[in-house]
């Protein structure tokens, strides 16, 4: 049995009962996949299904307001996905009349869609032979067929596409596609795969090899940045405190922070002591700081890791206009903040 009906008849067995799977709509299928890229499923499903209840169509996308759609996001990371999620929705429904495009080709022209996302919605919504390819496929090639090409680099993106072109199914590319996706997702592990009950696994040249654990080979990424954070939640006698909205380029972009002192080490509390007299933010010098966390918290980015730590700021009065702790959680916030706020319990 050829490799590719081998995948879709474990699919037939295997594959998962997701709601996506039961539709060709494009907008939902558009949704799946932007929420599902960098997260698991059993992460993203939640995630689907409520701005499904909140947006049931793309117009209702689009007339959301940028702040109620990073809300609903809040903890799945990698915000720009939301904001490109938003931007792409408000050009299909005032742009496009609410209408997909419906080629591989028009859809790779949408913000914040790529080639994988462009091949997922063409071939399942309109049967385009358009192979996808994402670190699932990858995993599956690369070990199947003993490939040492490494996977992040656009030799390598531009050889394992054309071999997924070369073994879709031409009348059927959808099935091909969720079925190898399914399969690397499932059987096809990254650790521990199931290789002693993988039905690839007499033709496999990784397990056959000894090179299992090799596959797929990725060129080693730039050191990952230190940077050191220190925010200063604000408690005045009133109980309001202060949230500032992030600009400009970056992580968190339009997101909400409670205001951030970054620093090239760890500092003591002396240190932020001498930083704060004068700070804009303090009236007349008056305060009195403590930290929050005698360990710091070391939230890790995939190009930085934030070494954090939460210092309460108490004013007699706030120097700017606050908010009050009932109004503090209508804010969308990186899940750094969210989860001090639920430990601090605001």
């Amino acid at each position: 049995m050829p490799f590719s009906s081998i995948l879709t008849h474990w699919y037939s067995v295997n594959k998962r009962d997701l709601p996506w799977r039961e539709t060709t709509n494009p907008y939902y299928i558009w949704l799946s996949e932007i929420i599902l890229q960098q997260t698991q499923v059993a992460q993203g499903l939640p995630y689907y299904e409520s701005f499904i209840a909140h947006y049931p169509t793309i117009f209702d996308l689009a007339g959301a307001e940028e702040s109620e759609v990073l809300k609903l996001w809040q903890g799945l990371g990698y915000y720009s996905r939301a904001r490109n999620l938003h931007a792409t929705a408000k050009y299909i429904a005032n742009e496009l009349n609410g209408i997909f495009p419906n080629s591989y080709k028009d859809l790779l022209k949408l913000k914040g869609v790529g080639d994988y996302t462009a091949s997922a919605i063409a071939s399942i919504c309109f049967n385009e032979v358009e192979a996808v390819v994402d670190g699932n496929v990858f995993r599956v090639l690369s070990r199947y067929f003993g490939i040492d090409t490494p996977v992040n680099t656009s030799s390598g993106n531009k050889a394992f596409k054309a071999l997924a072109q070369e073994l879709i199914i031409k009348d059927n590319p959808a099935l091909f596609n969720q079925a190898i996706m399914e399969f690397g997702a499932r059987q096809c592990r990254p650790k521990n795969p199931d290789c002693l009950s993988c039905p690839l696994q007499d033709n496999c040249i990784a397990f056959n090899s000894g090179k299992v654990n090799t596959l797929p080979v990725k060129i080693k990424t730039p050191k990952v940045k230190k940077k050191y954070f220190n925010f200063l939640v604000f408690l005045s006698n009133d109980r309001k405190t202060i949230l500032e909205k992030r600009t400009g380029r970056g992580i968190w972009q339009n997101l909400y922070q409670f205001p951030l002192i970054e620093t090239q080490k760890e500092i003591n509390i002396n240190e932020l002591t001498e930083i704060l007299k004068g700070h804009k933010l303090v009236k007349d010098n008056a305060f009195d700081l403590s930290l929050y966390n005698d360990a710091m918290i070391i939230h890790k980015l995939s190009h930085q890791h934030l070494f954090t730590k939460f210092w309460i700021v108490h004013v007699l009065e706030l120097g700017v206009e606050g908010i009050t702790a009932k109004e503090i959680h209508k804010y969308a916030v990186p899940v750094l903040i969210e989860n001090f706020m639920g430990h601090f319990k605001f």
